[in-house]
């Protein structure tokens, strides 16, 4: 083997394996994609109404948007609503006491693509989707949710992941079935 080749061969190997490094997902842990951006606030997922549903969401500022990063495990395949809860109490085992979506401009259930936040509920977020394993990883930039003491403000709300999709039209709250996970929205 020639020198120019071995160099080369090295050099392929070595940018594919970079390649394939950027593909990896580590479901222990969730990283910002921004370097030195850490996540400002967190949610640990527990389990509720009898599921095996855990994981964890991060909440990192990101210039004016939020970024909101979560990996949950123990789903049934397929989509399940994913929303930001009013109340900040995960005690109860059906996680009542979350109460209903975030809401503070008093508005209809509604499609986060469809509608201007002002016009729907500030909690309502895309579904999660849960691979045949029965893992999701999430990741959406929202810009009507503040990690501030505003009247958007979610610090002390909490997060549910629900049973079902959220089918974004059924009201008061897209008919996403049982609460299968509940986590208090904390700031270090």
């Amino acid at each position: 083997m020639t020198m120019k080749y071995k160099k080369t061969a090295f050099l392929s190997a070595a940018v594919a394996l970079a390649a394939l490094s950027g593909c990896s997902y580590l479901p222990t842990q969730l990283t910002p994609q921004l370097p030195g951006q850490q996540p400002v606030a967190k949610a640990m997922l527990e389990p509720r109404s009898g599921s095996q549903v855990s994981g964890k969401v991060s909440f990192t500022p990101v210039g004016d948007k939020l970024l909101v990063e979560a990996y949950v495990t123990g789903l049934t395949p397929g989509e399940h609503g994913f929303h930001v809860h009013e109340g900040g109490d995960c005690s109860a085992a059906d996680a009542s006491g979350a109460k209903g979506h975030f809401n503070p401009a008093g508005m209809p259930h509604g499609h986060h693509h469809q509608m201007h936040h002002s016009k729907r509920h500030a909690g309502d977020l895309p579904n999660l989707v849960a691979d045949s394993s029965g893992q999701a990883y999430y990741r959406a930039e929202v810009t009507w949710l503040k990690l501030d003491g505003s009247a958007r403000g979610i610090v002390g709300r909490s997060v549910i992941v629900h049973a079902d999709a959220d089918d974004y039209q059924s009201q008061p709250a897209g008919n996403s079935g049982r609460r299968v996970a509940c986590g208090v929205i904390k700031a270090p």
